[in-house]
């Protein structure tokens, strides 16, 4: 734990849990706060209010007291000693007496924090979670019961006739195609219907535009669909009092979506509009907190609201099978797949795999580097997707920053002429760190650097048609020799490298394996043990959230 992280106030408990690297800073300074003006000097209940905090920050809406050891503590492995757990039953009681906390469901009081069913929330989390809830179920009354669907045209057909629709698949699967025959349904029996595209990210709703294809509708972010207003990320100009006007709302990436953005959606839709979310549930969960999409399709009250896309157009064989067994939590059936005779998926140590590596990288970066120094954007784009080194965890020895490093090390030995001399040098890979809609980029977006007459230029495809930009107009450009799993989502690659986090690691979960493995079109290489495969797709994450056992 670095020195910024240390809370040098904290006393009892939250010393013991900061410490041991369970809480940081940001987690014990607003436990101190809201225990000083709520007179509130119990260990346990402060402890349980850092926690819920932290809890927020690694993706769960609420901290469930009978998982509360399970807690995702952030990308390092932490051990808390057992006997440094308070008692759960004399721990609950403590949070029921506590002038902190309202106890059960009702309306929104003073304290800050919720403890409902044994589940303790942050009480504005706990009211979005709540706006989802009885959103949903207000839309679920009214919808068609026509058992559990599957396929496109069921998808389709549910889409025209259900106050609110689940599309969901993983990739190659048509959930796009899907997406185009709604619209083409609506135009052709609804032509009046006003229908709006939005996706979460700038990124994802580029590429959602750019997928549709005929350029008659262009998708949003959810912030700008709803309106953003100066100062705020929560608030918009459209909410239940000023509900935005269309008739069909259809958000593409719903897997990233967060609690709090989809109760002001929610929100946001007057009562005729129809509701279309496509997504894979098995994919990584928002960056901020919720797991919505996988919630609504866990739950039993939604099944026939559910559309699942399960024919898979756009890969068969090894990446396919593995890919299947990730998701249904089947490890033997992985690791076969892994050890089989299909060199298209391969599993090899970290140590043994480096050589592999090494000769995926040096030639895809090699071609990057001969199109970008023969001035070939076009060429120097294609071979940088061609293949993408990913990693679970951002900083150590399994992570982005370390294999960055190593990937630059190898390209200069490896690649006559390559050099790393200079901010922006020919061939380099970047990536966009903020959005620049005035530019058509967004975070995420990639591209290479090229050099004319000794001035370089950024290249990248907005829409698909390469574009240049000076590198010094665009804050934020970061290398992208290798990038973290999260970063990946929404895109493909013909080949993808993976560097596993070690087993033992809270990241090594099932959806950073399934979402991994899913970005490849044509090979997989996993860089880890036997083990960490196994561990992987035993773990689905550990997300904390009640959305579906309350949806009912």
């Amino acid at each position: 734990m670095t020195e910024s992280h240390v809370a040098v106030s904290a006393t009892g408990l939250l010393a013991d849990f900061n410490r041991a690297g369970a809480l940081t800073w940001a987690d014990v300074h607003p436990a101190q706060q809201l225990g000083h003006l709520f007179g509130e000097k119990d260990q346990r209940v402060q402890l349980a209010l850092a926690l819920t905090v932290r809890a927020l920050r690694s993706g769960s809406i609420c901290v469930e007291l009978d998982r509360i050891r399970e807690l995702d503590l952030g990308e390092e492995e932490v051990t808390i000693p057992d006997d440094w757990w308070p008692d759960q039953p004399g721990w609950e009681a403590a949070l029921q007496a506590s002038p902190a906390v309202t106890v059960g469901d009702g309306p929104a009081g003073e304290s800050p924090l919720r403890l409902v069913d044994g589940a303790l929330y942050l009480e504005r989390h706990f009211a979005d979670q709540e706006s989802v809830r009885r959103a949903l179920l207000a839309r679920l009354g009214s919808a068609p019961h026509t058992g559990e669907p599957e396929g496109q045209d069921a998808a389709v057909d549910l889409a025209l006739t259900s106050p609110v629709t689940v599309i969901a698949g993983g990739p190659g699967v048509g959930k796009t195609y899907t997406i185009r025959r709604i619209i083409d349904r609506l135009r052709a029996e609804h032509p009046d219907a006003l229908v709006a595209l939005a996706a979460p990210t700038g990124k994802a709703a580029a590429r959602m535009t750019e997928s549709l294809g005929d350029g008659s509708l262009t998708a949003l972010t959810l912030h700008a669909l709803l309106g953003k207003r100066p100062g705020s990320m929560t608030r918009f100009r459209h909410h239940a009092d000023n509900p935005l006007p269309h008739d069909v709302v259809v958000v593409d990436e719903m897997s990233m979506v967060s609690m709090v953005m989809m109760s002001r959606l929610l929100e946001a839709l007057k009562p005729s509009a129809r509701l279309v979310m496509v997504g894979d549930p098995d994919q990584l969960s928002s960056v901020d907190a919720g797991s919505v999409l996988a919630d609504i399709t866990r739950a039993p009250a939604a099944a026939g609201i559910v559309a699942r896309l399960v024919r898979n157009y756009r890969f068969t064989g090894a990446i396919a099978d593995l890919a299947t067994a990730i998701r249904t939590g089947d490890a033997d059936a992985a690791l076969a797949v892994l050890t089989g005779p299909d060199p298209s998926v391969r599993l090899a140590g970290v140590a043994e795999g480096a050589t592999s590596l090494r000769e995926r990288v040096v030639a895809s970066g090699g071609r990057v580097f001969e199109a970008a120094a023969a001035g070939r954007p076009d060429g120097a784009l294609a071979a940088l997707d061609a293949h993408r080194l990913l990693c679970g965890h951002r900083r150590g020895p399994f992570g982005v920053a370390h294999w960055t490093r190593q990937v630059q090390s190898w390209l200069v030995e490896g690649v006559p002429g390559y050099s790393v001399d200079g901010e922006f040098h020919a061939g380099r890979p970047v990536m966009v760190t903020a959005n620049r809609p005035e530019f058509g980029l967004y975070n995420g977006d990639t591209g290479v650097v090229l050099v004319d007459e000794d001035r370089p230029q950024a290249w990248f495809a907005p829409g698909g048609v390469p574009k240049s930009f000076s590198p010094f107009l665009l804050d934020g450009l970061t290398s992208v020799h290798a990038m973290t799993v999260h970063k990946a989502q929404g895109s493909q690659f013909d080949d993808v490298s993976v560097v596993l986090p070690p087993p033992g690691s809270p990241l090594l979960t099932r959806e950073l394996l399934y979402t991994a493995v899913s970005r490849a079109r044509s090979s997989v290489l996993l860089l880890g043990d036997p083990e960490a495969v196994a561990e992987a797709v035993a773990n689905p994450a550990r997300r904390m959230s009640r959305l579906a056992q309350r949806l009912r």
